[in-house]
This record gives structure tokens, C-alpha cells and sequence, in this order.
């Protein structure tokens, strides 16, 4: 399987998971994995979870993260979701080289659809001119998710340095949007066969997609998740969580609409290429990869 693009199909919709690189996520700049990850976890589960799935505590020195798009291509729309990291990294900023090696030109996108306003998930809306790099798109994004951006980010309890980061790449790619932006605060269709899904508490209007044609569904879940043992491990979240409380409860909505409707998940932070379904075991459910 090659780790740049991976097609797949939802009923008629052809679908394109499309890397945009990796990052690397470690101190100084980052906690320690653990730490970053599962903030709130007991020591001790979290040493026994960390070893099922084959990591050491003091070992997991660094996390390398996958940044995962995706293009659906209905038949009448070409949509891409999120827009990858641009240059925030060594290692990112491949979605349109690897658009490019599917034959998907930046003009064929019509329609983006921005999950959150995370760097990593906004960075490549303009080149480093500040340029739009899908110019013929109009832009979707929660309106309170935006607002959040263009305020001073009180709510978020991280470092000053890391918010200051993130303050900057978000009035560096959210601004030229902004004529071409249709802000959303309810569910509601996008297009024919995509709806936004409420999915708030990783950021105040944290989006997630459910993407149905025929009789399969896709759930595109974001960042309600970042790491697989969050499936098993609903309630531990991460530092950068602005509502934790709340991501428990989001998490908990999309894991039941998965299992309920047999959706295949996207996770924009798993292994590439980020799908699979979640598998219920009583009060638990766990990760199953394509």
C-alpha cells in the first residue's frame, strides 16, 4: 500500500485518502507523547494499556503523526477535507504533489471543508505568497469554529508560545478565506451525499462529516480522536483538548453512529490511511484498520 494515496469507494462517491507527510511530536517543544496525548490517564492502566499496544512509557520518547486528507469525488462535486500542515514541518506539505499524482488539480476542488482550525488542518489553504491554493473552492467551516480563531483564544489552557503559534497560522490562513467562506452552526447537507456533523471539544467547533451514497457511509471523525487507544480509552484526552469533558461526550456520539449505521471511519491522525471500523465490546469499543 503505497503511504502517499489511497483510493477507496462509498456507494458512487470515489474517494481519495491523501497524505500530506507526517510530523514529529516531542520534547522540547512538545511534551512526551503520553503526556501530549493522554494528559488525564492513570500511571499504572496507562503503562498496561501503552504495552498492548506494543509501547514502552519511558521509551515513547516521540510520536511521528500522520496527516491524513481526503478528496470525495461525487460525481457532481470534487470536496476536499482539510487542507494538511502547508509548511509547518520538514516532513509536510505533500497534499498537492500527492493531489497532483492522482491526476487532481487544485482547480478541480470545488468545495473545502475544514474540520477544525488546527495547523495542521488549515495550513495549506494559501502558499507561502498567501495565495489560495484551491482558488476556485468555496470554503466550510462551524462559524463558531471561526469565530474561535479570530478571537484572542482564552479558553485554551496551553503554553504561551504554543498559542501564539497556533494565533499565527490561523491569521495567516484564515483571512484570504474569508470572501469564499460558508460558515455553518447546525447540521446541515454541504452537498448531496456530505453533512456536517457537530463533533465540539478538541476545539469549540470541532466538525465532524458523515458521507453517505447508496447504502455505505463514511465517518470522517477528525480530530475527536488523535490516537487509536482513544477509541478504547474514550475518556483520557489530550493537552490540547480545549473541552475535555466534552470530547468524552462527542466521542462517545460518533463511536455509537459508527456501530449503528456499519460506517467506515477516517482518522486524520491514525496509521495511513487513517480507516477502519470501530468494533463495540460491551462498554468498549476498539479500533479495527482496513
Amino acid at each position: 500500500m503505497s503511504k502517499e494515496s489511497f483510493s477507496f469507494e462509498i456507494g458512487s462517491f470515489k474517494c481519495v485518502a491523501v497524505s500530506d507527510g507526517t510530523f514529529t511530536y516531542a520534547p522540547p517543544t512538545f511534551p512526551p507523547p503520553a503526556t501530549l496525548l493522554f494528559t488525564n490517564a492513570q500511571k499504572g492502566l496507562l503503562e498496561q494499556v501503552l504495552r498492548e499496544h506494543g509501547l514502552q512509557l519511558k521509551q515513547w520518547v516521540e510520536w511521528v503523526s500522520p496527516y491524513i486528507c481526503v478528496v470525495i469525488d461525487t460525481g457532481k462535486h470534487k470536496v476536499l477535507v482539510d487542507t494538511g500542515a502547508g509548511h509547518l514541518g520538514p516532513d509536510t506539505g505533500h497534499l498537492l504533489p500527492n493531489l497532483q499524482a492522482e491526476d487532481i488539480a487544485p482547480t478541480d476542488i470545488d468545495t473545502v471543508i475544514l474540520t477544525h482550525g488546527h495547523p495542521d488542518h488549515i495550513g495549506g489553504n494559501v502558499d507561502r505568497e498567501g495565495k489560495l491554493a484551491f482558488p476556485d473552492a468555496r470554503y466550510v467551516m462551524w462559524k463558531s469554529e471561526w469565530d474561535f480563531w479570530n478571537s484572542e483564544l482564552k479558553e485554551m489552557q496551553v503554553d504561551e508560545h504554543v498559542k501564539e503559534t497556533l494565533r499565527n497560522v490561523a491569521r495567516h490562513n484564515l483571512p484570504p478565506i474569508r470572501d469564499q467562506i460558508r460558515l455553518v452552526d447546525h447540521e446541515t447537507e454541504i452537498v448531496p451525499g456530505i453533512f456536517a456533523v457537530a463533533a465540539p471539544g478538541h476545539t469549540p467547533g470541532h466538525m465532524a462529516l458523515s458521507v453517505s451514497s447508496g447504502d455505505e457511509c463514511l465517518l470522517c471523525i477528525a480530530d475527536a480522536v488523535l490516537h487509536p487507544i482513544h477509541v478504547e480509552q474514550s475518556s483520557w484526552h489530550a493537552v490540547v483538548d480545549v473541552f475535555p469533558k466534552q470530547v468524552e461526550k462527542t466521542r462517545r456520539k460518533l463511536f455509537n453512529r459508527a456501530v449503528e449505521e456499519k460506517a467506515l471511519v477516517l482518522a486524520f491522525h491514525f496509521p495511513f490511511p487513517g480507516l477502519g471500523r470501530l468494533i463495540q465490546k460491551k462498554e468498549q469499543y476498539q479500533w479495527q484498520p482496513i
